[in-house]
Formats: C-alpha cells, structure tokens, sequence
C-alpha cells in the first residue's frame, strides 16, 4: 500500500467580491470544503502541488496570467481526522498543510472530480466559513480579506 504523505496544501478559490467556492466531498457528504490535497512525491514543490489540485478537484487552470496562485506563506499543523488515518504510515497523526489561494471571475467554468466531489457552490467569505467543516479550513478563509489586500 502507498500512503499519503502528511504534508498537503489548501487552495481558497475566491472572487474579486470575496465569494468562496466551497466542493463537496463524495466520501462524506455533507462536508464542505475549499480544495485540498497531499504531495505526490516528497519533493513536489507545494506551488506545484497546489496547481495540480486545484486542476484535478476544479479544472481550474492556475496559468499565472489570467489565474495567479497566491501563496500566503502560511502553514497550520493539525491532526489528522480518525476516519482518514488508514491512508497515511501506522502512527501518523497530524498533517502540515500549506495555505493558497487564487482570484477567478464568478463565471468561471468549474469542472468537478466526480470520484472526489458531488457538487460545489458560491457563498460570501463569512457564509462559506461557517459551512467548512474542517476548522483550518474555515480560519483560512476568514483571513481572506486581510491576505489578498
């Protein structure tokens, strides 16, 4: 079995207007949240990290012209959930995750990974915060408007 490296990246896509683009996920409904994943490979660079999942989990394409990727060069440390532990190496328990961020129109087309999400939805910062589940989640997005100044 490959486990997860325990160090991911969180990318809070958002409008000009300070909408936030929640997903979510297929193997838990009900639990909202911005993208997310973990390294490939130890040495993947995390603003390479970033870019590929927000492709893969949106299809949106961080091109650095029209779509910047934002690094807030920030990093929380957290434990990782009980119910997601079987994927990482036996005694792994917390994850660093590394914080981004990107700026689209409202219209952008937003192409899901329906093996990962069931459906997305546009809220104002405050709203989107309180329905992510995860709390790192919800205090990154409730930073938006202090980060992206």
């Amino acid at each position: 079995m490959v486990f997860k490296i325990p160090e991911s990246v969180l990318v809070v896509i958002h409008t000009a207007a300070l909408e936030v683009l929640l997903i979510e996920r297929a193997d838990k409904p009900g639990f909202w949240q911005s993208v997310t994943g973990s390294l490939d490979t130890p040495d993947e660079a995390l603003a390479e990290t970033a870019r590929r999942e927000l492709f893969e989990e949106t299809g949106i394409v961080a091109d650095g012209a029209a779509i910047r990727l934002r690094d807030w060069r920030l990093s929380n440390i957290y434990e990782i959930y009980p119910v997601w532990r079987h994927r990482y190496a036996p005694g792994v328990t917390q994850n660093t995750e590394h914080v981004f961020s990107v700026e689209v129109a409202r219209d952008t087309p937003v192409t899901l990974s329906a093996r990962e999400h069931l459906q997305y939805m546009w809220l104002p910062y405050l709203e989107a915060a309180d329905k992510c589940f995860s709390s790192s989640n919800a205090e990154a997005i409730l930073q938006l408007p202090k980060q992206i100044k």
